[in-house]
């Protein structure tokens, strides 16, 4: 099986610490090399030791399910023939706490508004059954408790 990686660094420099004063900002670097700027969600920890410009682990979470959830998507798409032109997500992860009072991301909303061109247009039935069987293929949604939803946005040619 496949193994996934990265690597979170962090450093605190001359920041005292134990005062619990300090920048929650880190590195988040991928397999590829690709850097990302990290650092706690500004709702849990406030500014300025949480950086509103840098992506949090619940941005993350739900970035995580949205793209293998596209991915999915898009493949699926292709293989029953339909061209996707545009995918765009808008997607919305909810806190919630759970029955230990602990908080926890009890709902993810994805609401993918898919393009399509070429001679056939899915019908929104086509739609919700790619959309279902991309759910039921994704790696990060099997991989969850949470709760996953998914709303997609429809075109006036995929109505019923």
């Amino acid at each position: 099986m496949a193994t996934y990686t990265a690597e979170i660094i962090w450093s605190r420099g001359d920041q005292k610490f134990i005062d619990n004063k300090y920048s929650r900002r880190h590195t988040l670097r991928f397999d590829g090399g690709i850097e990302v700027q990290g650092s706690s969600s500004p709702h849990v920890v406030p500014v300025p030791y949480s950086a509103t410009d840098a992506v949090d682990p619940e941005e993350c979470f739900v970035a995580a399910l949205s793209s293998c959830h596209m991915l999915w998507f898009l493949s699926l798409a292709a293989h029953q023939g339909f061209v996707v032109d545009r995918y765009h997500d808008s997607a919305e992860g909810k806190m919630d706490k759970n029955a230990q009072g602990k908080l926890f991301v009890s709902q993810v909303t994805l609401r993918p508004d898919v393009r399509f061109s070429g001679k056939t247009i899915p019908s929104a039935g086509e739609i919700e059954a790619l959309h279902h069987r991309a759910h039921e293929a994704c790696f990060i949604a099997n991989s969850v408790r949470t709760e996953v939803r998914c709303v997609p946005v429809l075109d006036d040619r995929q109505r019923p």
